[in-house]
């Protein structure tokens, strides 16, 4: 657990570090207003001022390292956290992990480079999909990880039921964003759309699921 903790360390100090270069040391400077959003096409529709466009995303990996440290913590059922923590714990690594490689490509972005940032951030999100698909799989009935709805944390057998499904669902969602690459015009299409009808599946699933058992 400690190595993981300095992994995701290392991470962190290295977007401070390259945020303080970029925004005091390199020169020429770079312009005082910079891209910080891109929609669904992959096109700038977004801009911040230097400051918070190299460091909110140095920010935001803290905030979201701190919030996942504090979960375990005030889980009521923390206890069955500890059970699947490994797994939860290098999903805390890939999510930090995935922050820093957005991050990269905004900067890259920022130096001039042009791609398609949608097709870049494929890869990415495979990965991410399809490990999340493993910790759901592994995760037990908590009020923060996993599918949490009335009917999962009502129901310990719709809680195993529904995250057997969904994990499967999941990992296929993230072999499907892998589609993006090659495909980049309509590389939004393999990343959102499979993710959204598992999530609005796996929904549904759980409450047809909870109504049959009470049946």
């Amino acid at each position: 657990m400690k190595n993981i903790y300095i992994i995701i360390l290392i991470i962190i100090s290295a977007s401070f570090a390259l945020a303080v270069y970029f925004n005091y040391f390199y020169y020429p400077p770079l312009p005082n207003m910079l891209p910080s959003h891109w929609n669904v096409a992959g096109q700038v529709d977004g801009y911040m001022t230097r400051f918070w466009a190299l460091f909110i995303m140095p920010f935001i990996s803290v905030g979201m390292f701190l919030l996942f440290l504090l979960i375990p913590k005030i889980d009521p059922k923390r206890a069955n956290i500890t059970i699947f923590r490994k797994y939860f714990d290098n999903f805390i690594v890939l999510i930090i992990a995935f922050l820093f490689y957005l991050y990269l490509l905004t900067l890259a972005w920022d130096l001039n480079f042009r791609f398609d940032m949608i097709q870049f951030l494929s890869p990415s999100f495979a990965v991410l999909f399809y490990y999340a698909g493993v910790l759901i799989e592994h995760s037990k009935q908590n009020w923060f990880i996993g599918i949490r709805t009335p009917w999962t944390l009502s129901s310990k057998k719709v809680w195993i039921k529904t995250h057997s499904l969904g994990g499967k669902l999941f990992k296929t969602c993230g072999i499907l964003s892998l589609f993006g690459i090659i495909f980049p015009t309509i590389a939004v299409i393999f990343v959102l759309v499979p993710v959204l009808v598992t999530t609005v599946g796996v929904f549904a699933y759980s409450y047809f699921l909870y109504q049959k058992i009470l049946k």
